[in-house]
């Protein structure tokens, strides 16, 4: 942004996501605070104010594993909830390859981050392994669709 704004940076960004949301052109997930902050040449802490602001009008909200997201508008369990399930949905079998992480970041609109932490998660479950060089396999299935 060039020059300093008379109102407050953090409100123009706000007002800026405002209208990208009511528009239509952000519709379920948000940027991370890191592409926010290079789109807007500002601070964490500025983008973290706009957030909070749009937050507290209750037009965004945070979602564990794959931060902020327009309320309202997708599936609010946790990360790692949704990618198991992704073994029952689809339905993938003990030893079927699991999708690679660029896969599950856009179907999830997650960041890179995000995903890893879940993987990680659903490997200390025993639900999936990792073999160097040839990506992912279920491993086990979850405990709901054991008993099916």
């Amino acid at each position: 942004m060039p020059g300093a704004s008379p109102r407050g940076t953090y409100l123009v960004i706000a007002d800026a996501l405002r209208k990208e949301i009511k528009e239509g052109w952000i519709t379920a997930a948000l940027p991370s605070e890191a592409q926010l902050m290079r789109d807007h040449n500002v601070s964490r802490t500025t983008v973290r104010r706009a957030l909070a602001l749009l937050q507290d009008e209750g037009l965004i909200r945070s979602v564990p594993g794959a931060g902020r997201v327009v309320s309202g508008t997708s599936d609010q369990r946790p990360l790692v909830e949704r990618m198991t399930e992704l073994i029952t949905a689809t339905p993938l079998a003990v030893g079927d390859p699991y999708p690679s992480e660029a896969r599950l970041c856009e179907h999830f609109e997650a960041s890179r981050t995000a995903v890893r932490r879940a993987l990680a998660q659903m490997e200390g479950q025993g639900l999936l392994a990792t073999v160097q060089g040839k990506g992912r396999t279920v491993r086990a299935l979850p405990a709901s669709s054991q008993s099916s």
